[in-house]
């Protein structure tokens, strides 16, 4: 039963202020956020301790949030692991409602707003994607790395990426309806779960964790 830690990445000023980061730019960690993902690399190292000693893969976004988030946990590995950039990972593209907080997305487009909040997973945001579109580029990288874990129960992989790539990933692996991705799970800034996987079957060890305190 291979495990899996889906982790997302440490915040940046955009996170930390309520505002939608999606791949319109491309920010680091705050200072806040770095310190947190060095709590949180710390964290991960004593999960990983108390798995079985297999092979190990980091899978990122490319986000630069993301991959210094998987700098930071590798640092503190003790089998070094090169992190692979995985395209399909990054967030979702939020099109208009960019840089926006969740009030002014429901200002600027109230009805539009509404049914996105209602079912993401079919309403795309303005010049933009919906939970769906990003299920259709995500899940097949993720999929791949839940049939790798899954030949060998001492196998481990660490997938940093994003609140709405966690989430759906979440929703799909626990058989909720995923129109209510959002509603039935969250992901804070450097929170992490815990997953073993085997003949299809998850078991959720941890869901959003938080890193120990410092």
């Amino acid at each position: 039963m291979g495990a899996l830690l889906l982790v997302r990445h440490a915040p940046t000023d955009a996170s930390q202020q309520g505002r939608n980061l999606g791949i319109a730019t491309d920010p680091p960690l705050s200072d806040a956020g770095a310190r947190l993902a060095a709590r949180l690399a710390t964290t991960l190292a004593g999960e990983i301790a108390a798995l079985p000693a297999g092979a190990m893969r980091v899978a990122t976004s490319p986000a630069l949030r993301c991959r210094q988030t998987a700098t930071a946990i590798g640092g503190q590995l003790s089998r070094p692991t090169e992190a692979e950039v995985a395209p399909g990972l990054i967030e979702i593209d939020y099109g208009e409602w960019d840089g926006l907080t969740a009030y002014q997305c429901m200002a600027r487009d109230p009805v539009l707003r509404a049914a996105w909040e209602a079912d993401p997973y079919a309403t795309r945001a303005p010049g933009g994607e919906s939970g769906a579109d990003v299920a259709a580029r995500a899940f097949p990288v993720l999929r791949q790395i839940q049939r790798w874990l899954e030949e060998d129960q001492a196998r481990t992989a660490i997938v940093v990426a994003h609140n709405h790539v966690n989430r759906l990933w979440l929703t799909s692996l626990l058989g909720w309806p995923m129109a209510d991705y959002r509603r039935r799970s969250t992901q804070d800034p450097a929170g992490y779960s815990l997953i073993e996987l085997a003949g299809g079957v998850p078991l959720l060890r941890r869901l959003n964790s938080t890193p120990a305190p410092a």
